[in-house]
């Protein structure tokens, strides 16, 4: 299974120096603004960032998204990741854990409990993995592994369609994953790559009793055009090439899973790449905001540039919520945005 160790190389290396975004298609949050209060009757410094996510408190409703795994660059990745988040009490899910399971010799690359005792910390498997062997007894060796307050459970049957060894059999997943949920102990969260969540999907999870959705909506890294970087051959290229701008925008897509399902509560990522954009999100519906690029960057250096990205995250969301009149999150969720187009 060297070939999953040379694939995670191979993301980390084209997610820093390849153009992975898509074409025209974007995330939405240029589409809402909020509305200024010129009085906000707030005391900036009084502004709260607490929330609670699985019942485990939050300093602010920032998850590190799932990036990575699997090599030695994935475990310092992972390492200055989590340091950083202790730092801050925010939330991060580590990056597919098959890697660790198929070849045990890499999942102390997944490791990060001895430098973030006090995080919510996340799992992740690949669920289309249940109709290629895998079953809760791997589900319980991610979390035991990593000792996770929770499972990702990611969905990513684009990506696997334009890989060249892609696991593309989706059929039958929603009862697996309800098998898989009634038998776990920690809380089950599904979560697309980057195209988005639909009602259709969600309706489905919902019924599989999944306790969140992440919506990872389309408009910021399209795992398409990473595959395309990975591709063998010029057919393949082309093949990926044609799906950059599939997908659902991570604003619609909130949207689209509160409709469907308005008592699961949403995480927001997909091209979330500020402070503004998790308060914007919020306000959309979501419980917290998920970014991964700009601090797959900053991991690459050091826990202190981490760290530096996410003290400009949470400084942008503080005063954010300040302009907006927004005195904590519960009242960040009521704040109406304006739509500009």
């Amino acid at each position: 299974m060297a070939g999953i160790e040379t694939r995670k190389a191979d993301h980390i290396r084209i997610n820093l120096d390849e153009d992975v975004g898509f074409d025209r298609l974007t995330v939405g949050f240029e589409n809402y603004r909020f509305i200024h209060q010129a009085l906000p009757e707030l005391d900036l410094q009084a502004v709260d960032l607490t929330t609670r996510l699985f019942n485990k408190p939050l300093k602010a409703p920032v998850l590190i998204s799932s990036m990575t795994g699997g090599t030695e660059q994935a475990r310092q990745i992972n390492l200055n990741l989590a340091q950083a988040a202790q730092q801050y009490g925010v939330a991060m899910g580590l990056g597919s854990q098959r890697a660790g399971i198929v070849r045990p010799e890499t999942a102390a690359t997944f490791k990060v409990r001895h430098v973030a005792p006090d995080i919510l910390l996340f799992a992740n498997i690949g669920a289309v993995q249940f109709n290629y062997g895998f079953d809760v007894e791997q589900c319980y060796e991610a979390v035991e592994t990593i000792e996770a307050d929770a499972l990702i459970l990611h969905l990513n049957p684009l990506q696997e369609a334009v890989q060249p060894e892609g696991d593309v059999n989706f059929a039958g997943l929603a009862k697996k994953i309800e098998g898989v949920v009634k038998r776990l102990k920690v809380p089950v969260i599904a979560k697309e790559v980057g195209w988005g969540i639909s009602e259709q999907a969600t309706r489905l999870l919902a019924e599989a009793g999944v306790a969140a959705i992440d919506v990872a909506g389309a408009g910021g890294t399209s795992w398409s055009q990473v595959e395309l970087f990975r591709a063998p051959d010029e057919l393949h290229q082309r093949v990926a090439a044609a799906f950059r701008d599939w997908g659902i925008p991570t604003t619609e897509s909130i949207q689209m899973v509160k409709r469907a399902a308005p008592q699961l509560p949403v995480i927001a990522s997909g091209g979330l790449r500020s402070g503004i954009d998790i308060a914007k999100a919020i306000a959309l519906g979501a419980e917290i905001g998920g970014m991964a690029g700009p601090f797959l960057k900053a991991a690459t250096i050091s826990s202190e540039k981490v760290a530096e990205t996410l003290e400009e995250t949470v400084r942008v969301l503080r005063i954010a919520m300040f302009a907006a009149g927004a005195g904590n999150i519960e009242a960040l969720k009521q704040t109406p945005l304006v739509r500009v187009r």
